[in-house]
């Protein structure tokens, strides 16, 4: 019997890792400047988005456009959002943490830091990073709502 769970642990740490990495990582990360640079602060509101073939300077936006869905009403509303304050849409909260762009390219992506409450949930139904031209790589899970990120305000 130990030599069998030798044998398929054995089997399960070779299978394992070739099942990761023949999908391929097209996870995008962003990393702070001053982490990036060992250290080395730069200017702040800026960062890095990072993926796995390039880096893009991001830069910080005053606040984000989010579009937010009643799957019950069907009725959608383009919320504006200062960066640090929040929004109301029915029985949910959005809260913007921070909205970033691309330096090179400000009406590029969005990438934005959402936090998301609904009355009478404990805690965040969401909370983290979502894409724009992506919204279903990190999606708010819920029954009633849905929100996705639209663009970053510049000016």
């Amino acid at each position: 019997m130990i030599l069998r769970v030798a044998l398929w642990l054995g089997l399960c740490a070779l299978v394992l890792p070739q099942t990761a990495t023949s999908q391929g990582s097209n996870d995008i990360f962003i990393v702070p400047l001053e982490d990036a640079n060992d250290g080395q602060s730069n200017a702040p509101g800026t960062g890095e988005i990072v993926s796995e073939d390039r880096r893009i300077e991001a830069e910080a936006a005053t606040g984000g456009v989010v579009r937010a869905l009643d799957k019950v009403s069907g009725e959608t509303r383009d919320l504006t959002i200062e960066t640090g304050a929040s929004a109301r849409f029915g029985r949910m909260e959005v809260n913007l943490g921070e909205c970033r762009y691309p330096a090179d390219n400000p009406d590029g992506d969005a990438f934005a830091y959402l936090v998301v409450r609904v009355d009478g949930t404990d805690g965040a139904v969401f909370a983290g990073w979502m894409i724009a031209s992506s919204p279903a790589l990190n999606a708010l899970d819920n029954a009633r709502y849905d929100v996705w990120v639209l663009r970053c305000i510049t000016s």
